[in-house]
């Protein structure tokens, strides 16, 4: 990575919007999970913006509580394929669980998207937080929170193994002696563990960029190590640069324990900026988002990192309810998250059910307020750049207009992309196919 650092931005397509009531918006497009010319139009408005990537996020367990985004949404691996040959240097980052998935085609079929986008392919590892998945694959029980993530090491091991089937020059396509391939460059992988057995190759060669960059959203100790040890790029939420620079300094010490150096794993908070010409207009654009939300759809969507429970049941001006148990096998991290801050704060379910659906941040204000922000949390190292929303329509337009050319002019943010793959713009290494390194090493 360069000496001088300068923040990575991924954009995060997420068609009506996070939240439960964003649909609600006069100018919000009530199709547009499902709507291709509104992903082609956000994407290409992202690339024009320069940022690092986009983001597709996902689940597979829904309910009719669940937010409209989710109810009726494109699966990432399809949406990005299209997305692919509409763009020309973003990256293109899908979520995929490896707690419901087979390695074989998850290495299949991000490899595919990896050549389809000329090496921009990214793939955030998730292992499935909510409960009900498991009912959806054939499966009497959900998998345990530690299991998950033994589950998950070893997925990526394989399906790291299988990107790994061809070595770079295996490809030799020599029509006079019709030799397609070098034989003794292409390999099995014979893995046998704990969950999978996988003979292999991958039927498919490796990309430009050698190996599609890993995703991660580890807050939890187990999700740290893992993302620690194991990830690219860390997306994580915090409220405060306080809590960023704590969770910042202990994943990089982390990633130096495990022998990694910690300058090539990005760590990227997700924010849902409100860029306002004056702060004036800012404030009126945060209290048109939080206008959108009930206190109905708040329960709703605080009630997902408890495994969907449904907090309607209690008094909402009553002190928070000890709820603990319903997120120790869901989505620990943010379940906890909500319980510390609800106790030590002393917050009502009212308070903090609104407090979670659309919490103010430092990043709402005027272009350059909103640049200061980022600007701090950079070079405070609570960062290394951000995922982010769009907050209301037409703010995806008004960052890309007005926040980026204040960080370029500040030095903060490429005026170009660097190279045609993810990995190039990311500032992160080629991984060495492991089949070569141990041939030159031998001889």
């Amino acid at each position: 990575m360069a000496s001088k650092r300068e923040l990575k931005l991924g954009f995060i397509l997420h068609g009506v919007g996070p939240g439960w009531g964003d649909w609600r918006h006069p100018n919000a497009q009530t199709d547009a999970s499902t709507n291709f010319p509104f992903y082609k139009r956000q994407a290409q408005l992202a690339e024009a913006g320069k940022f690092d990537f986009l983001f597709v996020a996902d689940s597979l367990f829904v309910t009719e509580k669940s937010s409209p985004h989710y109810l009726n949404r494109f699966e990432p691996l399809t949406i990005l394929s299209a997305l692919a040959a509409v763009t020309e240097h973003i990256g293109l980052v899908g979520t995929l669980t490896s707690s419901y998935s087979e390695p074989f085609n998850v290495a299949r079929q991000f490899a595919s998207l990896d050549h389809l986008s000329g090496g921009r392919a990214g793939w955030n590892v998730v292992t499935s937080w909510l409960e009900g998945t498991a009912s959806n694959f054939s499966k009497a029980n959900h998998y345990a929170h530690d299991v998950r993530y033994r589950l998950a090491g070893e997925h990526l091991d394989v399906v790291q193994g299988l990107w790994d089937s061809w070595e770079d020059d295996a490809l030799i396509h020599d029509k006079a002696s019709g030799r397609f391939i070098d034989p003794s460059k292409l390999h099995a992988l014979n893995h046998k563990g704990e969950f999978f057995q996988v003979r292999g190759p991958l039927n498919i060669a490796r990309s430009p960029q050698g190996q599609a960059v890993i995703f991660q959203a580890g807050a939890s100790e187990d999700g740290k190590n893992f993302a620690s040890k194991r990830a690219d790029v860390i997306f994580v939420a915090h409220e405060t640069l306080e809590d960023a620079k704590i969770y910042y300094a202990d994943v990089k010490a982390r990633a130096a324990g495990f022998g990694r150096d910690p300058e090539k794993l990005l760590i990227l908070p997700g924010i849902r900026p409100v860029v306002g010409d004056t702060p004036e207009d800012a404030e009126a654009k945060y209290q048109e988002l939080a206008s959108l939300v009930s206190i109905d759809n708040a329960l709703s969507m605080l009630g997902r990192p408890f495994n969907d429970y449904d907090f309607s049941k209690h008094d909402l001006d009553a002190p928070f309810p000890d709820v603990s148990e319903h997120g120790a096998n869901s989505n620990q991290s943010a379940a906890f998250k909500i319980l510390r801050i609800a106790r030590e704060e002393q917050l009502s379910l009212r308070q903090i059910a609104l407090r979670f659906a659309t919490p103010r941040t430092q990043f709402v204000g005027t272009p350059e307020h909103v640049a200061d922000a980022l600007q701090r949390w950079l070079h405070e190292r609570g960062a290394d750049g951000f995922v982010t929303f769009e907050s209301l329509p037409g703010q995806l337009e008004a960052f890309v207009e007005k926040v980026v050319p204040v960080l370029q002019a500040r030095g903060l943010y490429r005026k170009d992309y660097d190279t045609q793959t993810l990995r190039g713009n990311l500032g992160l290494d080629v991984p060495v196919n492991r089949y070569a390194f141990a041939a030159k090493a031998a001889e």
